[in-house]
């Protein structure tokens, strides 16, 4: 009985020390993608790329809530996903902006 009641502790404190752990704090990755987020507000993104600027904005706000929560590896994730939405949208709307004729 002994051992039964040893061996319940034992797998009942690795499923609780497991379940508190996670990742590396996700700072480059928040880094980029605040970065990605400015450059693409630079080039008037939410104007001419609201699409891909929408999906970045949703996924960077998702992130910092993660981040604020301590849930690193889902807000690395949402940082990532964040950080190529907002790439993408500053892509089209520089492309856009330099079809039209507009100077940046």
């Amino acid at each position: 009985m002994r051992f039964f009641l040893w061996a319940l502790l034992a797998v009942t404190l690795a499923l609780l020390q497991s379940a508190c752990q996670t990742g590396p704090v996700p700072v480059e990755d928040y880094t980029l993608a605040r970065t990605a987020m400015e450059a693409a507000r630079a080039v008037e993104a939410a104007r001419y790329s609201a699409g891909y600027w929408h999906q970045a904005e949703q996924a960077y706000r998702k992130a910092q809530s993660l981040y604020a929560e301590h849930e690193y590896d889902h807000a690395r994730k949402e940082f990532i996903r964040a950080r190529l939405a907002a790439e993408k949208a500053e892509n089209s709307a520089r492309l856009i902006r330099y079809k039209s004729g507009e100077v940046l």
